[in-house]
C-alpha cells in the first residue's frame, strides 16, 4: 500500500494542477500576442468605424437641426407674412364694400331725385290738365245754362 501511495505522489507531481514551467509563461504570452494581433486586426478597425459612424452621426444631427430651427424660422416668418396679407386683404374688401356701399347710396338718392322730380311734374301736369278739365266744363256749363235759359225763355 506504501507503494501504491508513492507511485501516485510521483505521478501527481510530474504534472500537477501547480506545476509552474515553462509552459505558464508561453501561455501567457501566447495569450498577450493573441490580445494584441486582435487589437491591431479586428478591434481598431471596427472602433474607428464605430467612431466614424457616430461622427456621421452627430454631423447630421446638427445639420438636422439647423435646418429644422431655419425651417422653423421661415414658417413663422411666412405665417407672420401670411397673416399681414390676410389683414390687407380683409381691408381691401372693407373699403371695396364701403365705396359699394357709398354708390348704391348715391344711386338711390339720384333715382329718389328724380321720382320726386318726375312726380311734381306728373301734378303740375295734372294740375294744369284739371284746370283746363274745370274751364272747358265752366264753359259747358255756361253753354248749357244759356241754352236752358234760351229754352226756358223761348217757351
Amino acid at each position: 500500500m506504501l507503494l501504491i501511495i508513492s507511485e501516485i505522489a510521483e505521478e501527481s507531481s510530474k504534472g500537477g494542477l501547480f506545476d509552474f514551467n515553462a509552459t505558464l509563461p508561453l501561455m501567457a504570452l501566447q495569450f498577450l500576442g493573441l490580445t494584441l494581433i486582435l487589437n491591431l486586426l479586428y478591434y481598431k478597425p471596427v472602433i474607428n468605424i464605430l467612431d466614424d459612424r457616430q461622427e456621421y452621426i452627430r454631423n447630421s444631427l446638427t445639420s438636422a437641426s439647423a435646418s429644422l430651427l431655419k425651417a422653423d424660422e421661415l414658417t413663422k416668418t411666412y405665417e407672420l407674412e401670411l397673416a399681414e396679407s390676410r389683414k390687407s386683404a380683409q381691408k381691401i374688401i372693407k373699403s371695396a364694400q364701403d365705396d359699394a356701399q357709398s354708390v348704391v347710396s348715391e344711386k338711390i338718392k339720384e333715382a329718389q331725385q328724380n321720382a320726386e322730380i318726375l312726380l311734381v311734374n306728373a301734378y303740375e301736369q295734372l294740375s294744369t290738365q284739371k284746370q283746363q278739365a274745370l274751364k272747358s266744363l265752366e264753359l259747358q256749363v255756361d253753354i248749357l245754362s244759356e241754352k236752358i235759359q234760351n229754352k226756358l225763355l223761348d217757351n
